[in-house]
């Protein structure tokens, strides 16, 4: 009887260790919106049951990214899904959580006339992250169009959306790929939303996940960007349980009360501007579905890459176990 009471209480003890809060837990994401409902969960305290002290670690660039994930810099990271795919199959430990953003580029200029990819060929187009997911999307979208990404556009690669966007506003170039909240900061920063007197400055154009829809004849939308779990899962059930929980309720406060939201993000992200935030909350496809709920849409994008370039998958579709 002793023997089963000890063993119980063992079993108790180990229990309520496994339940322990964490001493930190770190969340990590771009400027853009898969981030901002990661922001609100650290400002509301939505995981204080799990974790004595959250914070919110910000990734610049696609490099950074890779940094963060390689080291374990965080425990949840927002990634574009192709991303968390190549680090998959090179062996990082990361399971995708969630695809939340399904619709967030856009081409903007200051051409009112230029409706299509094609109406574009031969000027200049300023263009985040070479090789990453808005350069992807731009270029698979063009070559179903019969048009070469390289060839006949004259893209001007820099590091960042955010960087695109202020070459924009300030005149260095006519033309930009953009992806939300930069889109509708831009408008906002030349006084073209929604409208001025006189012609506004700048255009929305393209919207690459529409014209994805019709080159592909699917659906006008594109698994573009989650949140994954870095490090192993296992006995990590509660954390990611009420992790996915929480994020769910920030998205719909954020897409509720995007006035409050904008004022939030900017205290997390000052480069950026609380009104375009605001304006750009409408404009972004939000949904948050599980990755393995995901799987097909998924698996349909990866294989377009695959056939484009494999290594943009680290050379093949991951594995069932990149679906949590």
């Amino acid at each position: 009887m002793k023997k089963i009471s000890l063993l119980l209480f063992v079993i108790s003890l180990s229990f309520l260790q496994s339940e322990e809060k964490l001493e930190r837990l770190v969340l990590s994401g771009p400027f853009a919106s898969v981030s901002h409902p990661l922001v609100h969960m650290v400002e509301s305290g939505a995981l204080k049951d799990v974790a004595k002290e959250v914070e919110f670690r910000l990734w610049k660039n696609p490099d950074e990214l890779r940094v963060i994930t390689i080291q374990k810099g965080a425990d949840f990271v927002a990634v574009p899904t192709n991303v968390g795919a190549n680090l998959h199959n090179k062996g990082v430990e990361i399971e995708l959580l969630n695809v939340s953003v399904w619709g967030i580029l856009g081409m903007v200029t200051r051409d009112p006339n230029l409706k299509t990819l094609a109406d574009f060929k031969g000027k200049e187009i300023a263009m985040p992250f070479r090789s990453d997911m808005p350069d992807i999307l731009f270029g698979e979208v063009a070559k179903q169009q019969g048009l070469n990404p390289k060839k006949d556009f004259k893209l001007r690669y820099v590091s960042s959306p955010v960087d695109a966007m202020q070459m924009l506003i300030m005149r260095r170039v006519d033309h930009a790929l953009l992806a939300e909240p930069a889109i509708s900061i831009a408008l906002r920063k030349t006084k073209s939303f929604p409208m001025k007197i006189v012609a506004p400055d700048i255009y929305r154009s393209v919207n690459l996940q529409k014209e994805w829809g019709k080159v592909f004849k699917t659906e006008a939308k594109v698994p573009q960007a989650g949140i994954a779990f870095l490090g192993g899962t296992k006995g990590k059930e509660h954390l990611i349980e009420r992790f996915n929980q929480e994020y769910k309720k920030s998205l719909a406060w954020y897409k509720a009360n995007p006035k409050k939201a904008g004022e939030l993000v900017v205290k997390y992200m000052p480069m950026l501007q609380a009104e375009g935030v605001a304006d750009s909350i409408p404009n972004v496809n939000l949904n948050v579905v599980s990755a393995k709920e995901a799987k097909k849409d998924l698996e349909f994008f990866f294989e377009i890459l695959k056939k484009s370039n494999p290594k943009l998958l680290g050379g093949n579709l991951p594995d069932d176990s990149y679906y949590r």
